[in-house]
């Protein structure tokens, strides 16, 4: 499941409620932002310990991605992450949400074979929400803003 909105727009939110309820039905789910999962990937390559968190991973059959697109990662984080895209294609179910659309995409991916290849295996059995609503913080500092006496 893709998820797509503005900030603010409840993307994430939605997805861990979700994996809430995924969990209140026996699945074993993971949440991660982006931008930790990044950086937890590159350690364990480093060390050279990725396909143990490959392994890892997949023990969980949901894995919940938040924020893709908020930090523009180098090429390595990159590859990183396209590799975990790879590694769960058809084998674990990915919830991740994302405030850039595709069109945007070669932003994170840095080139555009890797991001076609990125959304071409992400899109496959997928179900795309796209939150076109106003942010839920701007709306909630608006109506507070009215309510404060003067």
């Amino acid at each position: 499941m893709l998820a797509f909105g503005n900030p603010g727009s409840g993307k994430t939110h939605l997805l861990c409620a979700i994996g809430q309820e995924l969990i209140a039905r026996g699945r074993r789910v993971y949440f991660t932002p982006s931008a930790l999962l990044v950086q937890d990937l590159l350690v364990a390559k480093r060390d050279p310990k990725l396909s143990r968190y490959f392994k890892r991973l997949a023990y969980f059959e949901g894995l919940i991605i938040g924020d893709l697109g908020y930090v523009h990662q180098s090429r390595e984080e990159m590859e990183v992450l396209f590799t975990l895209l790879a590694e769960r294609y058809e084998r674990g179910s990915m919830l991740i949400s994302s405030n850039l659309p595709f069109s945007k995409w070669e932003g994170i991916f840095k080139d555009p074979m890797t991001t076609a290849a990125a959304i071409d295996r992400l899109v496959h059995h997928c179900v795309i929400l796209e939150l076109n609503i106003p942010s839920y913080r701007v709306e909630q500092a608006k109506k507070a803003k009215q309510e404060k006496p003067a």
